[in-house]
């Protein structure tokens, strides 16, 4: 196989789909991210990457809360729209039917079928954007997409964003933590 150099830039293969939201000026606000992943195991956190100059940045440090929903497949027009617009100019808040749990201040859009409240830990400043790291307060999800009383992502049909396309969760390749142990070296 001939590799060849691309230069330096923020690349992953695929990476999820996100909608982060938080009160701004006392208003629920959602916007789009594919920057996002599990930051620590125990105590459990996540991180979401999010421009310095986002409508969303203001509220994040306003409440020192956001939330992390996590939509299906089916609300890929919503979820792109919420990227598309900034909460600077269009008013997004009636975009999903929002609610609030544990922490008060972070909206949740009821339509995704799972919802992260996250008590903002941390941010760190990269450049153009901040790493929020967020401690998971609690974690919502429709009863519809639990298997065995966790979230199952064939369930969930979660949105997978690459290089400017979104994608939906294919099938099952083989189980994590155990398919390594076939491997048998010459």
């Amino acid at each position: 196989m001939e590799k060849v150099t691309l230069g330096p830039m923020p690349y992953l293969s695929v990476m999820p789909t996100v909608l982060v939201g938080a009160n701004v000026k006392g208003k629920a606000n959602y916007m789009t991210v594919a920057w996002a992943t599990v930051a620590c195991m125990a105590p459990p956190m996540l991180c979401v990457a999010i421009n310095k100059q986002r409508y969303t940045a203001i509220g994040i440090e306003e409440n020192k809360t956001f939330s992390v929903n996590i939509p299906s497949a089916a609300q890929v027009i919503e979820t792109d729209h919420c990227g598309l617009v900034s909460g600077t100019h269009k008013d997004k808040s009636t975009v999903f039917t929002s609610y609030y749990g544990k922490l008060k201040t972070a909206p949740l859009a009821k339509e995704c079928p799972v919802n992260i409240e996250c008590r903002l830990y941390n941010s760190v400043d990269c450049g153009s954007h901040l790493l929020y790291v967020g401690e998971i307060a609690e974690i919502h999800a429709d009863k519809s997409v639990l298997t065995d009383g966790k979230p199952d992502v064939a369930k969930i049909a979660p949105i997978v964003y690459s290089q400017a396309t979104y994608f939906g969760v294919g099938k099952e390749l083989d189980k994590a933590f155990s398919a390594g142990k076939k491997y048998h070296s010459a």
